[in-house]
């Protein structure tokens, strides 16, 4: 009929699709033949740069073509190495493959190589470039971590970049890449006055806790500002210390609270100021938090302990337990103690949390925050109520099933090493039929006699690293 367009059946449609995949195949492969025999032959030129762009500014993803430009653009200017026309082009051309594929690897990095290698690198349009970018997409997580490479080559202030991500933040509270530079900035410019292994100071640690409420309460569905919020709580790697030490008379064992690589990480332990240096790691890797030392040792009446790292001593002293152990052990610390500005904070927005259940009973974010502030805020006298928000979150959050039965044994675990330790009683620890899928505080339990494990049917066995430890009793 005149003047109505011919549409396509499906099969001719394919037929079409799949002759034009053809051609761009056949055309990829031609391509990439002439690219190779090029290599192959050092011919690095400007018929070289161009084949491999017309490829890359179809496809930004492959590596190898990068790597050859990079190759060649180095072949060409090796004459003049002041002549910056070559990586001038290069970083137009990286532009125009972004604009293809904004998250693409291979992309980001050849233009930090080429602004690496110019003699004359523009550090401050690449701070520019980069406002361009995340106007385009805020969330684009390659162009922050761009941007944070570029900023300081740019010499651009903590102060600056702070001002940035806070406008980011208040534009979209959704911006997980913004939170996280967030929380990078921080300890910069609010570092803690005391405590090194606090990240920010008190009194930042308020206004921080009140913004990122407000956050999370805007979108109680959306996670980027609840993961903040764990991060201000001090869901963080321990600071490294010495957790415990037993010697018998066949070895010696002395646990950290976090893993380390006595060489890597220049530890030197010194038993009553005798440095040993015949360490091996109980699991026999290069890293780990248990090490042994087997020899033929006397059971002295007290030893003292002491471990330099990073410049930093450590110490601990043992004492006689019986006739055939030294044992020395420190009560571990689960978590930070906060000041009492920050706890009158954290009821505040327990109680919010709590008013929101009210309304959202099956809010999975609210629920974990809620247990997560009471833990902040006592996580002993909170423990049971803790654990039954676990339970309802194995239900309302089925495909976190797992994550939230281990983080029950974490919290199970540390009320039972508090006593553990406490009690000042080594010979055995019970932890029968409490529902553990995994077992953490390794190092800390090493210096009982006998663990007691049985029934817990769904026990990972494999996170038990005492049970390979001569001596020391494990049942299952």
């Amino acid at each position: 009929m005149h003047g109505r367009l011919k549409v396509r059946t499906s099969a001719e449609e394919a037929a079409r699709k799949k002759k034009e995949q053809d051609l761009k195949a056949k055309a990829y492969r031609i391509g990439m033949d002439k690219i190779f025999s090029l290599r192959s032959s050092e011919s690095f030129g400007s018929e070289l740069l161009e084949l491999t762009g017309k490829i890359l500014s179809v496809n930004p993803d492959l590596s190898t073509l990068w790597n050859i430009r990079r190759e060649c653009i180095l072949k060409m200017t090796e004459e003049n190495k002041e002549d910056s026309t070559l990586f001038d082009r290069d970083l137009g051309f990286t532009e125009l493959c972004l604009q293809i594929q904004p998250k693409s690897y291979g992309a980001w990095h050849h233009r930090s190589w080429i602004l690496e290698n110019s003699p004359k690198p523009d550090w401050d349009k690449e701070v520019n470039l980069c406002k361009l970018y995340l106007k385009k997409d805020e969330r684009n997580f390659h162009c922050w971590d761009y941007r944070r490479y570029v900023v300081k080559k740019a010499n651009v202030s903590a102060e600056k970049e702070f001002e940035f991500c806070d406008d980011k933040i208040q534009k979209n509270f959704s911006n997980y890449s913004s939170w996280f530079y967030r929380s990078q900035l921080l300890p910069i410019l609010h570092p803690h006055e005391s405590d090194q292994s606090r990240p920010i100071s008190e009194e930042k640690l308020k206004e921080e806790l009140e913004i990122v409420i407000t956050a999370a309460f805007t979108d109680p569905n959306d996670s980027s500002a609840w993961f903040y919020q764990r991060y201000l709580l001090g869901y963080s790697d321990p600071k490294f210390d010495i957790a415990c030490f037993k010697l018998i008379k066949q070895h010696m064992i002395i646990a950290f609270t976090k893993a380390v690589d006595l060489n890597r990480d220049k530890i030197s332990i010194f038993i009553d100021n005798n440095c040993d240096s015949q360490w091996m790691a109980i699991s026999g890797n290069k890293s780990d938090c248990i090490w042994i030392n087997r020899g033929d040792f006397e059971i002295t009446d007290e030893i003292l302990i002491k471990v330099t790292h990073a410049d930093q001593e450590y110490s601990l002293t043992a004492k006689k337990y019986d006739k055939s152990a030294v044992i020395g052990c420190k009560l571990p610390s689960f978590g930070y103690e906060f000041g009492i500005a920050v706890k009158e904070e954290l009821k505040n927005q327990l109680e919010s949390c709590n008013q929101l259940l009210e309304f959202e009973p099956d809010s999975k974010f609210t629920l974990l925050t809620a247990a997560l502030l009471m833990r902040s805020l006592d996580r002993f006298h909170y423990h049971e109520e803790t654990l039954e928000y676990l339970k309802k979150l194995q239900t309302v959050d089925p495909l976190r099933y797992g994550y939230y039965r281990d983080l029950a044994s974490k919290w199970i675990l540390e009320v039972k090493l508090k006593e553990f330790v406490e009690s000042g009683k080594y010979e055995k620890i019970d932890l029968t039929a409490l529902d553990l899928t995994t077992v953490y505080y390794n190092q800390f339990l090493v210096i009982a006699n006998e663990i007691d494990l049985r029934e817990n049917p769904a026990l990972n066995k494999n996170s038990c690293k005492f049970s390979l430890v001569e001596g020391c009793n494990v049942s299952f």
